[in-house]
């Protein structure tokens, strides 16, 4: 089980690097999160962020990549996002509603090139069968607005508690330091 979790781990690595249009797409991340679409979506109306906000309303408070993640289940390429070797005091917020769910407690360094958590805060994740890219991983959604944040990965013998690899977009998180 650990060889296929990492072979597949792999093998989505090389197809995002052979992409170019994937790198295209998201080659201007760390300009993003500056823009002012990117700022936290509980939007400046402070409207109520969840699974029924609709997708135009979506639209308006994303930037492109972080629609293109959060909402359309896309990937950012691995070792580019901001939290992937990032390691302070904090929280892990959904990028779409703010809500909490990870802390930097359940944070460890993987390898993979994303962000890894080995749990998330009690039920803020939903997990779903995802059957894309011609193998069966586990997706793993922000409980409150449904945004995708990545996968799960089970039995790659990390040594935590939970043997649990939470695979997670940079982009569909935002950090909030410990007060």
């Amino acid at each position: 089980i650990m060889y296929l979790s990492l072979k597949q781990t792999n093998l989505f690595r090389n197809y995002c690097q052979r992409s170019q249009a994937n790198r295209n797409s998201f080659n201007l991340y760390s300009h993003r999160f500056n823009s002012k679409k990117a700022t936290m979506a509980t939007a400046e109306n402070q409207q109520k962020l969840d699974k029924n906000t609709s997708e135009e309303v979506w639209k308006t408070l994303l930037s492109a990549e972080e629609y293109h993640v959060l909402r359309q289940k896309g990937t950012e390429p691995p070792s580019t996002g901001k939290y992937d070797k990032f390691y302070e005091e904090g929280e892990y917020m959904c990028a779409g509603c703010k809500t909490t769910l990870y802390t930097s407690e359940q944070k460890f360094n993987s390898g993979c090139g994303w962000p890894a958590f080995y749990d998330n805060k009690e039920g803020t994740v939903e997990r779903n069968v995802d059957s894309s890219m011609g193998m069966t991983r586990t997706e793993i959604l922000c409980s409150n607005c449904g945004a995708h944040l990545g996968h799960v990965f089970k039995g790659e013998g990390f040594p935590t508690p939970t043997n649990e690899r939470h695979c997670v977009n940079s982009i569909s998180l935002k950090f909030q330091p410990k007060q």
